[in-house]
């Protein structure tokens, strides 16, 4: 019986993930640029950004998959948590200064380093959105110290982020409903394989 419950297939947590993170990382951007209000930043930043995105997070926690768990529960709550701050911001009950929200941000910007490593060792399409992603931190990381104009620089590369993610989720999506990698998404930036190979190219010279 145990054989048969694991062998049951189980859809991807991760189409919901990167569809919850792609779609309201791109809302927010035009946001940035001036093309929306703040009304559907909230709105996607509670229920699809963050309350589904978690709950992909979870799902992953039950795939082993410890970079997907702490990435979509992470960046789950960081939508909840800027949804929070637009919140209490609007209703004067503990008010977020532009440097405060900086330094959310930096904190934000660490974490995302972190990751952006592990996702070198992942395949390149991911490699590609994280590399994105910290471009992105960093450039909101210097807008909100002193250099605003960079809020506009920062919404283009993070929609290419957010393009990036979409990107991974039609890959996984077209690959089960088409039966082949139609997007393929790269080989790993950080390849051990690599490295083993000029060990042992490093030992046949030297012998």
């Amino acid at each position: 019986m145990a054989d048969a419950k694991a062998s049951t297939p189980t859809g991807n947590p991760a189409v919901v993930g990167l569809a919850g993170f792609g779609l309201t990382t791109f809302i927010l951007q035009i946001h940035n640029l001036g093309y929306c209000e703040i009304g559907p930043i909230l709105a996607l930043g509670l229920v699809f950004g963050g309350l589904a995105q978690m709950i992909a997070g979870y799902q992953e926690f039950k795939c082993a998959n410890n970079f997907g768990y702490s990435a979509f529960v992470s960046y789950g709550a960081f939508w909840i948590s800027l949804s929070v701050i637009f919140l209490l911001n609007h209703f004067g009950i503990y008010k977020s200064s532009g440097t405060d929200v900086g330094w959310f941000l930096v904190a934000w910007t660490l974490y995302t380093a972190i990751m952006w490593v592990a996702a070198m060792r992942i395949h390149g399409a991911m490699a590609i959105t994280f590399t994105l992603l910290l471009i992105g931190f960093i450039l909101l990381d210097l807008a909100h110290f002193g250099y605003p104009g960079l809020t506009h620089a920062a919404a283009y590369v993070l929609i290419l982020c957010a393009a990036s993610a979409w990107y991974m989720m039609a890959h996984v999506i077209y690959l089960q409903v088409f039966g082949t990698d139609i997007l393929p998404v790269g080989r790993p930036w950080i390849d051990p394989a690599a490295k083993q190979r000029l060990a042992r190219l490093a030992e046949s010279t030297s012998s």
